[in-house]
């Protein structure tokens, strides 16, 4: 086992020659420990989605060897295998239900689990970062917000992405937790990266200025307590 699980949660983020993203990707390469790491792409969530690819290669593939897992044109036979010869494995946004549902079919989720256990970099953004959690809130299910209570459970608690960027995020996600429906979690701006090393918060990143993550949790009479987390300014 190597001496460090660490998985990095984004509650949003763009790739691609536009994107804003770049000191959070340099700082997720960097975790890696190598000049130029081996970083594969999952873009299960997206429906494997073709712009989503390219942006990830034009973001990554000159200053890594990137290479990427697709499951609906599935090629690669020992998945396992594969991903353990990562340093970093991306996660894209999109349905994490379908994509959850997906990865157990291909025995992605187990191969994940082993590659954390391992020493490889989990990271992704929205869906790709709460299929880390035991749950959180979802659009998988249709147009309203829902709590998703099956992710992967490396990490304890639910987990809200997208909270300054979509309006109904915040007051849905406290009614959830205040309620009992989502455990006490984590929520992320888009652009803020919350870095876990085992199953413990470390610190928060991010991209611009002004966006911030966030620790949510339930108290007497349903109600919720939210505290901000202040992300470290990547440069």
């Amino acid at each position: 086992m190597a001496s460090q699980q660490r998985i990095l949660a984004i509650g949003g983020a763009s790739i691609g020659p536009t994107s804003t993203d770049w000191p959070l990707h340099q700082y997720l390469l960097d975790l890696s420990g190598q000049d130029r790491p081996r970083i594969c792409f999952v873009g299960a969530a997206s429906g494997e989605d073709v712009g989503d690819r390219a942006g990830f290669y034009a973001t990554f593939a000159r200053r890594a060897e990137a290479t990427h897992l697709d499951l609906f044109g599935r090629r690669i036979d020992d998945i396992e295998a594969f991903l353990l010869d990562q340093d970093v494995i991306y996660v894209s946004g999109g349905n994490t239900a379908n994509m959850l549902a997906i990865w157990r079919v291909h025995g992605v989720d187990k191969a994940l689990r082993t590659a954390w256990d391992r020493g490889v970099v989990l990271a992704g953004w929205s869906a790709g970062a709460m299929c880390w959690f035991e749950g959180g809130l979802t659009d998988s299910f249709g147009p309203d917000l829902a709590p998703l209570r099956d992710g992967l459970k490396l990490l304890a608690g639910s987990f809200c992405p997208h909270y300054d960027a979509e309006s109904l995020r915040r007051p849905r996600y406290e009614e959830l937790v205040g309620s009992g429906a989502l455990q006490d979690g984590f929520a992320s701006d888009d652009g803020v990266g919350l870095l876990f090393e085992g199953r413990d918060f470390a610190e928060a990143v991010a991209s611009l200025p002004g966006q911030h993550a966030y620790r949510v949790e339930r108290r007497r009479g349903n109600t919720v307590e939210e505290t901000q987390i202040r992300a470290r300014l990547l440069r």
